[in-house]
């Protein structure tokens, strides 16, 4: 604007003229704005404006319901007793005495030591007959197995955190020397893992047996490395019973050997040819459901594609809904076959048209469909048969995860006692035993009346 002492009248008028221009057009940008203020905070506006919502009106607070029970650790009887008093007042320094209790506070330790003891055997001669006579050792006297030197409560120690903590057996050489000054090798803790397993052999057999009477059993495997070679690793699973076995081969003979030829059960598995000798089979529905989701990803350009997957996936839907609707009909009952037939021509239904055509994608899964048409509902026909592999799959992730902590075994002994011992703490874990308690009775049996 320059200098305004020095301007001239028409100058001067002039600025007046473009302030004012300026004031008018920027009163009515104020009001615009404060139009759309009010526009938006009564929450209209087009489609895609900001809507700024009035605050809400505070709703009256009810009055907390208090808890029928309280999900708190109840206290327990104490093993020991310790008062804590103030001996001097802090400000006159006067000694204070009595007092009364004021609060208390529980606190929970796990106290672990180490315990050595010296069986001394003493040796006694008769004054009759003349003969020296030595007491008799029992393994339930000394609580160890055999002549070892670490007692059974080690031992199960040393099975539980290798199989069921998966822990490696340099971190439990550390385990036990902070936890009691234990110094055990590493061919000693192998040694006491054998010995578990070498005590367990009938427990092991019976469990296989179990099993092999099973009316149902979910079946699986899965890679296992032994001294460095490829093999697998084979799981039979009932709801109470695990059993792992390692075998160099992924054939059909595995299982057949494990179960026996004249398995009379339900095999509940994937689409593995190897199970196909078992005379009853139920096809997992997952894995079945998780190919066809892969072809709907792969196809989401073709609606009829991903409209068949989701009628497969309702075929399993109604399935499981009549399972719940049977109620607690036993197996092979007159309306669990019906349902069971009238499941399967439906499932014929969707998958026929598709199975000879050459330009559909889901041609291989209604081939599939068509070709175990009799394995996929016998979880309808008999409650006691899963319609999927969940439990195999969950049973064996334990073991894959101590794969890729240890790298597998080194000796076909090793896998043996692994094998043993993951089906034996595998199975306790499902009967709801502890594996401490497990170990100790095998190592220490109670002998019998």
């Amino acid at each position: 604007m320059g200098n305004l002492q020095s301007a001239t009248k028409e100058e001067l008028i002039e600025i007046v003229r473009m302030l004012a221009e300026q004031v008018e057009s920027l009163q009515a940008r104020v009001r615009e704005l404060e139009e759309e203020v009010r526009r938006l905070r009564r929450g209209g506006g087009s489609r895609g404006e900001l809507c700024i919502k009035a605050s809400r009106v505070p709703k009256e607070k009810k009055q907390r319901k208090h808890r029928e029970q309280f999900f708190v650790r109840r206290k327990e009887q104490a093993d020991e007793v310790v008062r804590h008093a103030v001996e001097r007042c802090p400000d006159c320094g006067r000694s204070l005495q009595g007092g009364w209790e004021h609060s208390r506070r529980q606190v929970i330790e796990l106290v672990i030591q180490r315990k050595v003891v010296d069986h001394v055997i003493w040796a006694r001669r008769c004054g009759i007959c003349g003969k020296r006579w030595l007491p008799k050792m029992k393994s339930s006297e000394t609580q160890v197995q055999g002549k070892r030197r670490f007692g059974a409560s080690v031992q199960s120690l040393v099975a539980s955190l290798h199989i069921g903590g998966r822990m490696p057996v340099r971190m439990i050489r550390k385990v036990l020397w902070e936890l009691g000054e234990l110094s055990v090798s590493n061919g000693e803790i192998v040694k006491l893992l054998d010995g578990v397993r070498a005590s367990a052999e009938p427990e092991i057999a019976a469990l296989k047996e179990r099993v092999r009477g099973a009316p149902a059993v979910c079946a699986d495997e899965t890679g296992w490395r032994e001294d460095g070679e490829n093999g697998y690793l084979w799981g039979f699973f009932t709801p109470s019973d695990r059993y792992f076995e390692y075998d160099k081969s992924r054939a059909a003979a595995v299982p057949k050997d494990v179960l026996g030829e004249d398995f009379g059960g339900t095999l509940t598995c994937d689409f593995y040819a190897a199970y196909n000798w078992a005379g009853l089979l139920q096809r997992c529905w997952p894995h079945l459901l998780r190919d066809a989701k892969e072809v709907a990803q792969l196809n989401q350009d073709r609606p009829e594609v991903v409209s068949w997957v989701e009628g497969l996936r309702a075929l399993y839907q109604q399935a499981k809904a009549t399972c719940l609707a049977l109620g607690e009909l036993p197996a092979d009952h007159r309306q669990r076959l019906r349902e069971r037939r009238r499941l399967e021509k439906e499932a014929l239904k969707l998958a026929r048209p598709y199975a000879n055509d050459a330009d559909a994608p889901q041609r291989l899964l209604a081939q599939r469909v068509m070709n175990h048409l009799h394995e996929l509902f016998v979880f309808v026909s008999d409650p006691r048969v899963p319609g999927d592999n969940n439990l195999a799959e969950r049973s064996l992730r334990p073991a894959v995860i101590a794969r890729k902590i240890s790298g597998g075994t080194r000796s076909p002994k090793g896998s043996a006692t692994r094998m043993g011992l993951m089906s034996l703490l595998a199975t306790w874990s499902a009967q709801g035993k502890g594996m401490l308690q497990g170990c100790r009775e095998i190592l220490l049996p109670t002998p019998a009346p």
